[in-house]
């Protein structure tokens, strides 16, 4: 598995080996002890997955505050999606900034969303399948969110607001400005 640090080095691409024939491929996931030397003692107690039907569907920005905050490791099962982490975590260098990558079943690829961090993604294809693992249990009340297409923030989303595919709950979240702080930079 490769670990490769992104433009906030904090968040983290992995790419899984493929070993492949004329039968399809096989490949390695997730190892804990390689997650723990790139990664930190980091423990999942809870597998979740999405599926959305639409192309243009856009989940999130979904974060936890603390003492249930999440890290996410998240991949593509079916379809394809980009996958967005902001950072929130007050007074860091990269505060309001963010990443993106397109996770296809294909590219294997995974994305390591600390916690500290807004979550979201956009459907690429129909029948788009997201699956995470989390480092903490869901807790309704500490669910939070922050607004998809704050311009502050300037996320290059595939779909214009007018096309996008939303809940209720994520076309209502607050801007970035009006974010309360509960994150701090370490």
């Amino acid at each position: 598995m490769l670990f490769k640090r992104l433009s906030i080095s904090d968040v983290l691409l992995i790419e899984p080996k493929k070993f492949g024939d004329s039968r399809g491929y096989f490949m390695e996931t997730f190892r804990a002890s390689l997650f723990e030397a790139e990664v930190g003692d980091f423990r999942f107690v809870q597998d979740n997955r999405s599926v959305s039907a639409e192309v243009g569907t856009v989940r999130g920005l979904h974060f936890q505050l603390n003492p249930f905050a999440q890290g996410k490791l998240v991949s593509c099962a079916t379809g394809a999606l980009l996958d967005v982490a902001v950072d929130i975590r007050t007074g860091s260098p990269t505060y309001g900034k963010h990443v993106a990558v397109e996770l296809t079943p294909d590219n294997g690829k995974q994305l390591w969303v600390p916690p500290g961090f807004a979550h979201g993604f956009c459907t690429l294809l129909p029948d788009t399948t997201i699956s995470y693992k989390v480092t903490n249990y869901y807790s309704a009340e500490h669910d939070r969110g922050l607004l998809w297409n704050d311009p502050a923030i300037g996320i290059d989303w595939p779909v214009t607001a007018d096309k996008a595919h939303l809940s209720a709950k994520d076309e209502n979240q607050p801007k970035l400005a009006d974010l309360q702080a509960n994150f701090v930079f370490a």
